[in-house]
């Protein structure tokens, strides 16, 4: 029924149902109402004025932003789990004032509490690429399981390359080193390798303008799928990839040599940033929902 028959049924507002649907559904989004009522009962138990922080909880907050969750998602995860929790904003000013007192929390953040611009660089055309404008509608909703976006991250001074894949709806990321830097046909076969076991499940590939994705036929013939090109100096257009590397980049900081990087260490950071809560997954992690549609997919298509 929808959501408007329900209100009808139940005799109260529309927003009403919505809002309980939201607050007591499940880690899968789904709503029972046993559960639900367990869960509402239990935050009733909670005091809305959050007590002031014990050590331990305290403790466990620094170890949450030390695994690179954001104060967001710490609240989000915390709340949640009916556990004491203060406010987004008072973790940003506890952070800025270690950063004041010469601590390290900061460093844990995504962007340093900082925001830098990327300098803007010349790009060489690709041969026979699909634009981003040739996409299907469907892609851009950002509900339809299979669609990816592609980008690479550079290593000090240009050298060593890691090729990184994301899943748009359930944000599961994918991350390998390039054995011959941005070379096209290596990287090519690369991506082919990363995605290789979910090939029924790679409708499209989104990416920009690197040459390091020259042999995107390659790609698309290997996976029988279509890649698709951003506009050039339009990152926003990959929005999610870009987000991604980010996220990547507090284990992985600018001017690491990637020769020093080992295949287990990439294989912790992928493994690290699919566990990690996301809000936008209603603080679910990426892999439990890669593995949720995937599972749904395949009885589907059974």
């Amino acid at each position: 029924m929808s959501l408007s028959k329900i209100a009808d049924l139940i005799n109260v507002n529309k927003s009403t149902v919505s809002r309980e649907i939201k607050r007591n559904s499940n880690m899968h989004c789904h709503y029972v109402a046993i559960e639900a009522q367990q869960f509402s009962e239990m935050k009733k138990s909670v005091p809305r004025r959050p007590r002031k922080l014990s050590k331990a909880d305290w403790q466990e907050i620094e170890q949450c932003l030390k695994r690179h969750w954001s104060p967001e998602t710490i609240a989000g995860v915390r709340k949640r789990e009916g556990k004491t929790c203060v406010s987004i904003e008072w973790m940003y000013h506890i952070i800025r004032r270690d950063k004041a007192r010469g601590g390290s929390l900061y460093t844990y953040l995504p962007n340093r509490l900082k925001h830098r611009r990327r300098p803007v660089g010349s790009r060489i055309p690709i041969k026979d690429r699909l634009s981003i404008d040739e996409r299907p509608a469907v892609v851009d909703a950002k509900a339809r399981f299979g669609d990816w976006e592609m980008d690479t991250i550079v290593g000090k001074d240009g050298k060593g390359v890691i090729v990184t894949l994301v899943e748009r709806t359930t944000k599961k990321m994918l991350m390998a080193k390039s054995p011959k830097g941005k070379n096209a046909k290596a990287v090519a076969r690369l991506v082919v390798q990363m995605l290789r076991p979910f090939e029924h499940h790679v409708l499209s590939i989104t990416t920009d303008n690197g040459t390091e994705f020259a042999d995107h036929k390659y790609i698309a013939k290997k996976l029988h799928t279509k890649v698709y090109f951003a506009h050039p100096y339009s990152s926003w257009e990959k929005g999610l990839i870009e987000n991604t590397n980010k996220l990547i980049r507090q284990y992985i900081p600018k001017d690491t040599d990637f020769s020093s990087l080992s295949a287990d260490y990439i294989l912790y950071v992928q493994t690290e940033i699919n566990l990690r809560p996301r809000k936008l997954l209603n603080f679910s992690s990426p892999k439990q929902k890669f593995l949720l549609s995937l599972h749904n997919s395949v009885a589907l298509r059974g």
